[in-house]
């Protein structure tokens, strides 16, 4: 993927970032927590690592705040496949129980210490709510993720609030004729009310210097729009341009600044800016006027969800009587167990429950109706006319 080659540009810049303005309890990644009771290394073995049976991989970053771990150990079993690389972020302030109970959930699955694809941050950062560390904990998964292996595809960001509408064999399958240098990311250079409550607005993260949470500080003065480069709206790590770097001391004091800081930076390099896919392949409703957050999804969304023929919706709440119909219709999974799909899968055999993995299924694909829904989809949004009509401007 051709933005990919952007974000290893930016890893010293993340880095630098990250010594200025970041606690540091951000810098380290420690893999101790994953390991308190066996001498196993979560590395990705060898043989999968040289032999990649499958056409494309994706990279997830996870990310949890307190009270959602149960979320994420389901969310994890629902997007789990041995062919991408899953970064749980469970911010600092989650209680230790919270990240014990994570830690132990990922060391203890056989699956994931076979083919060790499962990766906890072992100390998490701490997130201020429409904040730059929501944005610095997201670069900073990303170098992690490349650091991990840079072979993957796709970088994949949801929280524990988010749910699939696809399996990954779907997933996979709907991708692997796509040109690797689509970037599937929403953006529009008209602001409306943005203008004034994002881009002029001025305010400080606490969570940059402070070792305890809360909301931002708003400062009184206000500045005027940028002129040296156009701000877009709704993805960068050892670079050629300055640009990304510029936009990240930008967007410190920018309110919600993951809400633009991606699409400024593709839309005004000319290396990217006609990469973009404007869809960021969720489907997601909001209130009438709209509020702070999307209303959360039930079971009368569901045929909008699966009709929208999109792989990811937002926001549900756990145990939400929507997510198990979503399981038990379109990821064939069990509770407690992974969606289905071709690596867990025995030959001949007609057992649906995925709980471990098959030798003789690793490298298959099984794609369903999910895979037909979502390639139809992706045709639609990458023909010539869809495509060169919504590129930024």
């Amino acid at each position: 993927m051709g933005l990919k080659f952007f974000l290893i540009s930016f890893i010293l810049t993340s880095v630098i970032f990250t010594m200025l303005y970041i606690s540091t309890h951000l810098t380290s990644f420690d893999m101790k927590i994953l390991n308190q009771s066996s001498t196993t290394t979560l590395i990705i073995p060898k043989s999968i690592n040289d032999s990649r049976p499958y056409p494309v991989s994706f990279a997830y970053l996870i990310s949890a705040s307190k009270g959602d771990a149960a979320k994420v150990k389901r969310t994890v079993q629902a997007l789990y496949h041995p062919a991408n690389f899953y970064l749980i972020h469970l911010e600092r302030e989650a209680t230790e129980d919270e990240h014990g109970e994570i830690a132990r959930f990922v060391r203890d699955d056989p699956v994931f210490q076979i083919v060790g694809n499962v990766l906890v941050v072992g100390k998490p950062n701490r997130v201020t709510y429409r904040g730059p560390t929501m944005l610095a904990t997201t670069l900073h998964a990303m170098a992690m993720l490349l650091r991990i292996d840079a072979k993957w595809d796709w970088f994949i960001n949801l929280s524990a609030s988010d749910y699939p509408l696809v399996t990954q064999d779907d997933l996979i399958s709907a991708f692997s004729s796509l040109p690797r240098n689509l970037n599937f990311i929403q953006h529009s250079s008209r602001l409306g009310w943005k203008m004034n409550k994002r881009g002029k607005p001025i305010m400080i993260d606490p969570g940059l210097y402070s070792s305890n949470k809360s909301d931002i500080w708003w400062v009184i003065k206000q500045r005027s729009l940028p002129t040296a480069f156009k701000l877009y709206t709704e993805y960068c790590i050892i670079g050629w341009e300055n640009l990304p770097r510029t936009l990240l001391l930008y967007y410190t004091n920018f309110v919600s600044s993951p809400e633009g800081y991606f699409q400024t930076v593709i839309c005004n390099s000319k290396d990217y800016k006609n990469t973009t896919v404007n869809h960021d392949l969720h489907y997601i409703t909001w209130d009438t006027p709209p509020k702070q957050h999307p209303r959360l999804l039930g079971p009368r969304d569901y045929r909008k969800m699966v009709l929208s023929s999109r792989p990811f919706a937002r926001k549900f709440k756990h145990k939400n009587s929507v997510l198990n119909k979503i399981d038990r219709e379109l990821l064939k999974r069990h509770p407690s167990h992974f969606t289905h799909g071709g690596w867990c899968s025995k030959s001949g055999s007609r057992d649906k429950m995925c709980s471990s993995l098959h030798i003789d299924g690793f490298g298959v694909l099984r794609p369903g109706p999910g895979a037909r829904r979502l390639r139809t989809l992706l045709t639609k949004l990458t023909s010539k006319p869809n495509f060169s009509r919504h590129q930024c401007k």
